[in-house]
């Protein structure tokens, strides 16, 4: 019976990785121009080996950046949900619908109106502007939904709620203020990849690595987590250091997210549930599997927001929540028959 649910758990991510591969290759060969796969492999070839024409700089220049950039985001976005849902054991808590992203959002903005246009600002500024703002929303609706000590679900989803709405109006009056930024960051918000490039794929990896190695590392604490904050005390884990620590490091993997790509709803919210139907709670597989299948999403929904009204590009925030929405949906009504 435990080798057969092992042969299982390993089909499942083995699944995983190969869908994400042939999600990524859809990715770099379809768009306005669809470009085969024998043509891409001889495009990155040729481009390292210093030559390349038109089609090999669109594929190693723009789609190849894009596709790795989107994979990184929905992986980061998909790590933070399943962090969130595990500390505050609420199966509706993601990034989006707890205020993070708007926090990461304000914070990068902030970056983008002071400095964001120069190399330095954009590469180090906007994601270190997000980082903090993320940092301090959090910090900020955990305080709002403790009592005495104890955290409330129902008063998290709320100070979320109502935290991401002030966040949201406080971003707003940025962009009016500075009104020169106020297009490119409109556009910005509404979650799109199309300023994607090697150098962003290179800090939001850097981030994504160092935000998910701790949580991997100690996902048998974030299991135990599931039991109660006191249980978990009374088993070994240093409750309230470990929460400061874990939840540094999903904002660190939002923030990562948000700075390159703005805000993108529900991918934090869906996969970490889809992955736990299959896989079940141990948080050993469920982390990179959360990953994989976040990463798949984005993919995917970055792939269908350039291809349904090509050449027009639809962001990809409002795919993910033209999918997330009736998502969100279910698992309310789901979590109600449950009482």
């Amino acid at each position: 019976m435990v080798a057969e649910a092992k042969a299982r758990r390993r089909v499942v991510l083995l699944a995983l990785v190969v869908t994400l591969g042939v999600a990524m290759a859809a990715g770099v060969a379809f768009g306005a121009v669809s470009i085969p796969l024998a043509r891409i492999a001889g495009a990155i070839g040729r481009v390292f080996s210093g030559g390349g024409g038109v089609t090999d700089a669109v594929v190693v220049d723009l789609r190849l950046p894009r596709v790795i950039m989107a994979a990184l985001v929905g992986a980061s976005l998909a790590t933070a949900g399943v962090i969130y849902q595990a500390l505050f054991r609420n199966a509706l808590a993601d990034p989006y619908i707890l205020g993070i992203s708007s926090g990461a959002g304000l914070g990068a903005t902030l970056a983008l109106v002071l400095g964001g246009t120069s190399v330095i600002g954009r590469i180090v500024g906007v994601p270190a502007g997000a980082f903090v703002g993320a940092l301090l929303t959090m910090l900020l609706v955990v305080k709002l939904a403790s009592r005495r000590g104890r955290l409330d679900s129902t008063s998290l989803l709320l100070a979320g709620v109502a935290v991401s709405y002030t966040l949201a109006a406080l971003t707003s009056f940025v962009m009016v203020f500075a009104r020169e930024s106020m297009q490119r960051v409109v556009f910005w918000m509404m979650g799109g990849l199309q300023g994607a490039s090697w150098s962003y794929v290179g800090v939001l990896a850097a981030m994504f690595i160092i935000g998910s190695v701790v949580p991997f590392r100690y996902s048998r604490q974030l299991d135990l987590m599931l039991l109660g904050d006191e249980r978990a005390g009374q088993l070994g884990v240093d409750v309230e250091r470990f929460k400061l620590v874990v939840l540094g490091c999903a904002s660190l993997v939002v923030a990562g997210a948000v700075s390159v790509s703005g805000l993108i709803g529900f991918v934090g919210l869906m996969t970490p549930h889809m992955a736990r139907l299959v896989l079940g709670p141990d948080h050993r597989l469920l982390l990179p599997a959360s990953a994989l299948a976040g990463a798949i999403v984005l993919v995917l929904s970055d792939l269908v927001a350039r291809v349904v009204l090509a050449p027009v590009e639809i962001p990809v925030g409002i795919v993910t929540a033209l999918a997330g929405g009736p998502f969100f949906i279910w698992l309310l009504v789901r979590k109600e028959r449950a009482r």
